[in-house]
């Protein structure tokens, strides 16, 4: 037995993201890219303002982080609030979908910060190999 229910099972039947076509396969790309992942795992924290977003996740343009955050949002990851505030006033939270997939994703980032001796060991080792 699996330990998967009926509906999980029939989950993975209906969604494959190693076949081309999957549209879970989209879903990932904006989940792991860059920008994706440091913005969920940002948001994870808490709801924020675009701009304190932006300076949190140190590197993204102002661009690259709105588009991020419109894939996301339109994935069902990101909740975008808008208060009819002068100015406007513009909030970023993760859905409950979000919180879970955010949850998974801090779990890996935690794997590789734990395990950068590690890493930087074993690029140290590769790099000193002789070309072949």
């Amino acid at each position: 037995m699996s330990g998967m229910t009926e509906e999980q099972e029939q989950i993975d039947l209906a969604y494959s993201v190693f076949d081309k076509g999957c549209p879970s396969r989209g879903t990932l790309e904006h989940v792991t890219g860059r920008w994706g992942g440091l913005t969920l795992g940002t948001l994870h924290e808490g709801s924020l303002r675009f701009n304190e977003l932006r300076r949190r996740v140190d590197g993204v343009s102002e661009k690259m982080l709105s588009q991020t955050l419109h894939a996301l949002e339109r994935d069902g990851l990101v909740h975008r609030k808008a208060r009819p505030t002068n100015p406007p006033r513009v909030d970023y939270d993760l859905t409950r979908l979000g919180r879970q997939v955010a949850e998974r994703l801090l779990d890996l980032i935690h794997c590789v910060e734990g395990s950068m001796d590690d890493i930087l060991a074993a690029r140290e080792e590769y790099d000193a190999r002789p070309l072949s």
